[in-house]
C-alpha cells in the first residue's frame, strides 16, 4: 500500500519447493558486436503466436535522446534505428504493447536526486508522447517496467529485499507531471544462482521486467529479472489490466535461472512462450542475447515448482546503486593495466 512501512528483515532461508532444474539451460542466441548496444538494458520481440520472433527491439541505458535499436534474431545485427527527439536523463528498460507500442522508460536515478521520471512512447503511427512521474515517497533508482494490455505501466524499483511496485495514481498526460503510488512490493524467493557483478545481493535486485504475448498453448507470463534469474509470474485468460498485473506479481513465481551473465539487465518474453535475457559488455564479455526454450509453459503448468514470495524481507546487505557501474569499469581497468604489463615485460625480453 501507499506509504506502506518496509518489512522486517529476517534471514534468508532456501524455499523447499523450488525446483527449477526441470528447464534447460539457457541457448546462446548471438553476441552482440555492435558497440552502441554494448551497455544494452531493455529488450522485446515480436511476432506471431508460436512463431520465433521476427525482430528484437533493444534500448541501452544513458541519456541523451531516445533510441530504439532494431536487431536481426539470429545474428543481433542492427536492421534499423528510431529516435525521437525528446530528452531522457536514463533510460533502462524498454516495453512493448499489444498494438505494437515501445515504451522506453526513463527511470535511472543511480544517485535517487531526479524530482521524476519519464516514459517515451513511440507509437506504430504518429509522433512519439512523453509522460513524466513523481514517486510519493522521495526519488528512487528503478530498472523495471512492465506494461499492461491496457497501457497501465508499473516501475519495480531497485531495492534489494522489498522493491517497490508503482502505477500512475490518474491518467496519464503530457500536459503535467503525474503521480505514481506505490500499491504493492515485490520480494523475490530464495536463489543460489552465480553471476553478475554484486554477487549474492544481485539475486534480489530487480533489473528489468517484461509482461509476454499469449504463447501457442495459450499460457502468459510476466517476468522480473534480477542480475542473476528470471522470475516468472502466471497472467490469468482474457485482457491483462493494471489490477490483474499488480494482482499476479503478488503471487509465486517460476524460477528461471540465467548464469554468468556479466551484468544482465534486460528479459523479453517471446509468442512460443521462450524467455530471452541480454546482457551488457563487461571486461571481455561481449554484450549478448540467450534464451530457455519452454519457460512460459513450465510456469503456468498445473504443478509448475513454483515458490512463494517471502511474508518478510530477507535480510541481506545493500550496496550503493552505482556500484555495478564500478564494478564493471573495474574490470575494464584491470584488463587494460594486465595488457600494458605484458606488452611491457614482452619490451624488456627483447632488449
Amino acid at each position: 500500500m501507499p506509504g506502506a512501512p518496509p518489512p522486517a528483515a529476517h534471514p534468508v532461508v532456501p524455499p523447499p519447493d523450488a525446483d527449477p532444474s526441470s528447464l534447460d539451460e539457457p541457448r546462446p542466441v548471438c553476441t552482440i558486436e555492435d558497440p552502441r548496444l554494448a551497455e544494452i538494458s531493455g529488450l522485446v520481440t515480436d511476432g506471431a503466436p508460436g512463431e520465433p520472433p521476427q525482430h528484437f527491439h533493444a534500448i541501452v541505458d544513458g541519456g541523451g535522446t531516445a533510441e530504439v535499436f532494431t536487431l536481426d534474431p539470429v545474428g543481433c545485427t542492427v536492421t534499423a534505428q528510431r529516435d525521437a527527439p525528446v530528452r531522457v536523463t536514463d533510460v533502462e528498460d524498454l516495453g512493448r504493447t499489444p498494438d505494437g507500442g515501445l515504451w522506453l522508460a526513463d527511470i535511472g536515478d543511480n544517485t535517487a536526486r531526479r524530482e521524476s521520471v519519464r516514459l517515451v512512447v513511440l507509437p506504430v503511427d504518429g509522433p512519439p508522447r512523453s509522460y513524466d512521474l513523481v514517486y510519493p515517497d522521495g526519488p528512487r533508482d528503478a530498472e523495471a517496467v512492465l506494461l499492461a494490455d491496457d497501457g497501465t505501466p508499473l516501475i519495480v524499483d531497485k531495492t534489494t529485499g522489498a522493491a517497490g511496485l508503482y502505477r500512475p495514481a490518474g491518467p496519464l498526460t503530457e500536459d503535467s507531471a503525474v503521480a505514481l503510488e506505490r500499491v504493492a512490493d515485490v520480494v523475490l524467493p530464495y536463489s543460489a544462482t552465480t553471476g553478475g557483478p554484486l554477487g549474492a545481493v544481485g539475486t534480489r535486485t530487480i533489473t528489468g521486467g517484461a509482461v509476454g504475448p499469449v504463447a501457442a498453448d495459450g499460457g502468459r507470463a510476466a517476468a522480473l529479472r534480477t542480475y542473476t534469474d528470471a522470475w516468472l509470474f502466471p497472467l490469468p485468460d482474457g485482457p491483462v489490466t493494471g489490477d490483474v498485473l499488480v494482482g499476479a506479481l503478488g503471487g509465486a513465481p517460476l524460477q528461471v535461472p540465467l548464469p554468468g551473465e556479466p551484468q544482465g539487465e534486460a528479459v523479453a518474453l517471446d509468442g512460443r512462450g521462450t524467455l530471452h535475457s541480454a546482457t551488457e559488455a563487461r571486461g571481455l564479455s561481449p554484450a549478448a542475447i540467450r534464451s530457455v526454450a519452454g519457460a512460459v509453459a513450465a510456469a503456468t503448468a498445473p504443478a509448475a515448482p513454483v515458490a512463494a514470495q517471502p511474508a518478510e524481507a530477507p535480510d541481506v546487505r545493500s550496496f550503493p546503486p552505482w556500484l555495478p557501474a564500478a564494478a564493471g569499469m573495474a574490470v575494464v581497468v584491470a584488463v587494460l593495466l594486465a595488457g600494458v604489463g605484458a606488452m611491457a615485460l614482452h619490451g624488456r625480453r627483447r632488449r
